[in-house]
Parts: structure tokens; C-alpha cells; sequence
């Protein structure tokens, strides 16, 4: 009979009933705030803080996912001084709401501070009333020092103390250019030695070749670790190899003159190679940051250095003794050089560096012809060459206009030298 109804509809009983809405805006509102929780969370984890706490104000619903228990277990502090940054901050209520209702929930946090004191000393009120929680990654990031370096140490000290007496199982520590100290390290192992497997701590001017020590002998599932060089030792390097210890993944060695007469002390070939058996596809990464005169005890005998880095000038010779000495290399990045072509240093690097992949050139100075030559003997495997034009110098086989079709046929792509902006 409906059906027959419909049939026997008039015009007049069609435009009615096609003017009328298909849905009530009404129940599209009541629609949303029907959304099942998961969606809502999916969504929540998009958006930033503020908006997040704005859209909890809608409806209970989204309240409610707004203090989903998985919704806090990441969680970035920004902490900034309006009058210093420009970076945002997060809201101080929103903090207080934090720190009262989700500190339990809070698994995987990091805090991201300006160079001001005040805020450092907000990242360690926050840190000390972590009493509830259970971290398993923290992260301590200044975007411009002094920072944490500029609180005093037994502040710092006492709130990184809270969470590595609660935590438990903490497995990832980043706490570059900061006070922490020998002891502060003895309870983290006390309280995280079965879990901790990441380990930052570059510019730790408190910490003691025996502090770093510690941490290797007790945390054998440490993979990662990354430190300044005077902090490593011979026997750190053996612990790092025992039988107890996993094979480590990556270890970056910042190498930075703190003064003009500062020592450096070698390191001997046979804890490298130690390190080397143990963990054969371990990463050593190492930043160099020192005067030519400095540049002594290194490179003397095989170092199993991966990505090497350096960030002011360095010699002919030091590079000399990189090809020598480098075999395991891969990366290089040389920021600048004297005005001596590093010709005979960039064949050597080839001959003996069968592994280098990349390659990045500053202020130095290259024939056209050894670039040439260079690239032909690496071949293919060079996935990354950025080299500024003014390194290439033009000589009686190879123009700068010449060079790029050259390169770009030993490489298999097309490849241009780098330009220096003109602004």
C-alpha cells in the first residue's frame, strides 16, 4: 500500500516533500558528539595542545577523550619567556591540569626550554613533581644554551632524581649540556640498569670518565650512547664489548676543545677493535671541533669511524691520515681548508674508504680534474656529494661549465655543484 501511496503522489506532494531538509543540523551536532572515543582520540593526537583543550570544551564527550589516559603518554613541555622567544609556550593552567590529572599517564616526554633560567627552573619544578609516573623516554632540549647549565646544580640534580628513582624503566635518556653528575648516574643505573637503551649526554662538564664507566657495567642493553671524548676511555670502550653487553648500535664522540691548552689522550687501536668484534655494525659517528694544532693524537693509527664530521679548518695531513687510517668510513663532511688543493687527500679517501657513500666539501679547494677522478673511483655508491662551485678549480682538462655533465655520468643522475646564495 505504501508503495502504491508513493505512486499516486501529485506534484504539488513531491516539491514538499523535496523542500523539506534531509537531516536535522540538530542531529548532525548530536552526530559529532556520538563519535566513538577512538575516533576522537585519532583525531585529538593531531591537534596541538591549545586547540586540543578548546575542542574539550564542546560537548562531555569530547571531554572526556580529552582526558584519555592514551592521549598523554607522549607529551613535549615548550617552555619559553614571552620577552626572550618566539617560540610558543605551553599554557601554565594547562600545565597545572597536566601535572594534577595525567602525571600517572605520562610515558614518553621531553622538554623543550629557551636559553633563560626561568624557564629551565620551570622545567625542573615539573620535573620533581613527577612522583606518579613511569617515564620510559625523557628528553631535556635547549634551544640556545646556558639553560639548564645556569640553574644551580643541586636543583637540577634533586628533579632529575625524582624521575629516576619513580621511573623504573626508563629506556631513553637525552640530557645534553646539563649539570647532571656522577652520583645523579649511579641511582639512574640503581633504579633503570635492565631497561636503559639510549643514553645522550654531550656537555656534561660534571660527569667523570668513572661516571660514564658505571653506567657501561651495569646497563648491558645499552645500544646508543653518545658523549664529549674526554669522557671516553679504554675502558669504557671494553666494557661496551663484553659478553654481557648487546652489540652497540651507535656511539657519537663529540670532540671539542674547551680551551686553548687542553690535552687529549689516545685512544689504543686494540680497545677500538675490541669494540669493532663485538659490535660489527656499530655506527661511530664523531664531531670534531678543534684548531689544526690540535689535531695530534688522532688519526695516528685505524679508527673504525663511520660518519666523520668537521666543523672548523682542518690540514692537509689530518685528512692525509683519514684516508690512511679511516677504512670503515662513510660519511665526511670537511666545513673548511686551507688554500692547498686536497687532491692527493680526496684519491687517497677513495683508494681506501670503500664504504663512503658521502661526501659534503666547504671552504677548500679541489681540482676539477681529482673531483673528477674522485667521483669515478667511488662510483654509484656516492648517494650524497655536496660540494659549493667555489671548491672546484678549473684546470686544463675541466671547466666549471664541463664538470657536471662529467660527474653526472660516473654517478648515474644528474648532479650540479652547489651555489652560494647571492641575497
Amino acid at each position: 500500500m505504501k508503495r502504491l501511496s508513493r505512486e499516486c503522489e501529485g506534484p504539488a506532494d513531491s516539491c514538499k516533500r523535496a523542500r523539506q531538509p534531509a537531516e536535522d543540523p540538530g542531529d548532525l551536532l548530536s552526530n559529532w558528539a556520538r563519535l566513538p572515543q577512538e575516533i576522537l582520540l585519532h583525531i585529538f593526537q593531531y591537534l596541538p595542545l591549545l586547540d586540543r583543550a578548546f575542542a574539550s570544551l564542546v560537548c562531555r564527550g569530547w571531554n572526556q577523550a580529552f582526558h584519555m589516559p592514551e592521549l598523554w603518554r607522549c607529551f613535549e613541555f615548550e617552555l619559553n619567556q614571552p620577552a626572550s622567544s618566539y617560540l610558543k609556550a605551553t599554557h601554565p593552567d594547562l600545565i597545572k591540569q597536566i601535572i594534577k590529572r595525567h602525571s600517572n599517564h605520562l610515558q614518553y616526554v621531553s622538554f623543550k626550554v629557551d636559553s633563560s633560567t626561568e624557564s629551565a627552573e620551570a622545567a625542573c619544578d615539573i620535573l620533581s613533581q613527577l612522583v606518579n609516573c613511569s617515564l620510559k623516554t625523557l628528553g631535556l632540549i635547549s634551544t640556545a644554551r646556558p639553560s639548564f647549565m645556569e640553574l644551580p646544580k643541586s636543583h637540577f640534580i634533586s628533579a632529575l632524581t625524582v624521575v629516576f628513582v619513580n621511573s623504573k624503566s626508563l629506556s631513553s635518556l637525552k640530557i645534553d649540556d646539563t649539570p647532571v653528575d656522577d652520583p645523579s648516574l649511579k641511582i639512574l643505573v640503581a633504579n633503570n640498569s635492565d631497561t636503559l637503551k639510549l643514553l645522550k649526554m654531550s656537555s656534561c662538564p660534571h660527569v667523570s670518565p668513572a661516571g660514564i664507566l658505571c653506567v657501561a657495567d651495569q646497563c648491558h642493553g645499552l645500544r646508543e650512547l653518545a658523549l664529549n671524548y674526554h669522557l671516553l676511555s679504554d675502558e669504557l670502550l671494553l666494557a661496551l664489548s663484553s659478553e654481557k653487553h648487546v652489540h652497540l648500535e651507535h656511539l657519537r664522540i663529540d670532540v671539542v676543545s674547551e680551551n686553548p691548552d687542553q690535552q687529549f689522550h689516545t685512544i689504543k687501536k686494540s680497545s677500538w677493535d675490541a669494540m669493532v668484534r663485538h659490535s660489527p655494525k656499530v655506527n661511530l659517528v664523531m664531531y670534531f671541533f678543534l684548531y689544526e694544532d690540535e689535531f695530534g693524537p688522532f688519526f695516528r693509527d685505524e679508527i673504525p669511524v663511520t660518519h666523520l664530521y668537521f666543523g672548523r679548518s682542518v690540514s692537509k695531513e689530518v685528512l692525509g691520515r683519514v684516508g690512511m687510517n679511516c677504512p670503515r668510513l662513510v660519511e665526511l663532511v670537511v666545513c673548511a681548508n686551507g688554500l692547498r688543493p686536497l687532491d692527493e687527500e680526496l684519491i687517497r679517501i677513495a683508494e681506501r674508504c670503500q664504504h663512503l657513500s658521502a661526501i659534503g666539501l666547504g671552504e677548500c679547494e679541489v681540482s676539477c680534474s681529482a673531483f673528477v677522478e674522485f667521483v669515478k673511483m667511488c662510483g654509484r655508491r656516492l648517494s650524497q656529494l655536496s660540494i659549493m662551485e667555489e671548491v672546484l678549480i678549473p684546470d686544463h682538462k675541466y671547466s666549471l661549465d664541463e664538470i657536471h655533465w662529467e660527474v653526472s655520468k660516473h654517478l648515474g643522475r644528474v648532479w650540479f655543484p652547489d651555489m652560494m646564495p647571492t641575497w
